[in-house]
């Protein structure tokens, strides 16, 4: 794999004092668990890191959004990832990159990159990250067919009610927010209600409280994955793959408050989109705006579950998880060569 590049110990999970609290609760009645998750926490912190390939150069730009190009010959595809976490999922490592694999058969692949935004993005919604997306798409020289990744599928949607596209690919995109439970909706609401007033004040919502969402899906599995993490070689494949994407994870720059109040207020609670009321700019955004369109659903998504999903007649269901289908060990066969086949078969547009 390469040899790896001593980075200083300042990786975990973030923010780290709620990590600690949730592992006292989880391992309250096994101490021994406790010392494995904190051994593995650790070596994780202090574990060297390989370094990730340099992002392609942008081949245009709006503020602070680019639009990266991956290279490849062929129909333009452009890949818009979640807003939520960095996009490198998408380039995890050179052996496991759908966007690269994806640039060697037979189409130019490129990805909307939405950069670091600061307070003076505050008033930057869902909507408006849309038509930034659009005005991106139309700088290419013919409709590009559209690859939209959790709530980057989303918002796909809605840049194609701006923007003339070939074709929409849907990976784990929540649509129906009905669809993640009233349970769900309802600890959601609660995770708002706390962190509104402070994102509110920051202009941005920061990824620390997304995270902790995050952790409450599932937090047994959570702490699980540094108990296992403590019996591997640091230095070993195994290792490093769990450390590129726990630093993915555990990344991620913030979201603009007026983004984070639309997604929790106008998606999750309302389900705007599902409900077929979503508007963006003076247009509904369409379910269905007329392209050969296809999703992919996780059968085991514990982010985005499959009852959120758009229900469209081209339904996929992979047999994997939110990530595994994309950076899995069986994330080429479930997802990556299914959907190059579907992209080549787009017909082409005059």
């Amino acid at each position: 794999m390469g040899t790896p590049i001593d980075t200083a110990p300042q990786h975990g999970p973030r923010p780290l004092p709620l990590f600690l609290s949730m592992l006292r609760s989880e391992t309250a009645a096994d101490p021994t668990r406790r010392v494995q998750a904190l051994r593995g926490l650790r070596l994780y912190q202090d574990a060297p890191r390989l370094p990730r390939a340099p992002a392609p150069a942008a081949v245009a730009r709006d503020g602070r959004v680019l639009l990266r190009d991956y290279g490849g010959a062929g129909r333009p595809v452009v890949v818009i990832p979640s807003l939520i976490n960095p996009p490198f999922v998408l380039d995890l490592a050179p052996d496991n990159s759908l966007l690269r694999w994806l640039a060697g058969q037979g189409m130019r692949v490129l990805m909307v990159d939405w950069g670091t935004p600061g307070p003076g993005d505050r008033a930057m919604d869902l909507g408006d990250h849309a038509q930034v997306a659009a005005r991106l798409l139309a700088t290419l020289d013919q409709p590009p067919i559209v690859v939209g990744y959790c709530l980057g599928g989303t918002i796909a949607l809605a840049a194609a009610s701006h923007a003339a596209v070939a074709g929409i690919a849907l990976i784990a995109t929540p649509w129906h927010f009905a669809g993640f439970g009233e349970e769900g909706r309802a600890a959601i609401a609660d995770l708002w209600t706390a962190a509104q007033p402070t994102a509110e004040h920051l202009g941005l919502l920061p990824m620390e409280l997304l995270q902790s969402m995050f952790w409450q899906i599932d937090p047994a599995r959570t702490v699980d994955k540094f108990v296992r993490f403590a019996d591997l070689d640091p230095a070993s494949d195994a290792a490093q793959a769990f450390i590129a994407l726990e630093d993915w994870a555990n990344g991620g720059a913030p979201i603009p408050y007026a983004a984070g109040r639309e997604l929790f207020d106008d998606l999750f609670d309302a389900d705007l989109p599902g409900r077929g009321l979503w508007q963006v700019g003076d247009r509904i955004v369409p379910a269905h705006p007329g392209v050969p369109m296809v999703e992919f659903v996780a059968a085991s998504d514990r982010i985005v579950p499959a009852a959120s999903a758009i229900g469209l007649p081209d339904r996929r269901i992979v047999g994997a998880g939110h990530v595994g289908m994309i950076v899995g060990s069986r994330g080429r066969a479930l997802l990556w060569e299914p959907l190059a086949r579907w992209l080549s078969d787009v017909p082409h547009t005059r």
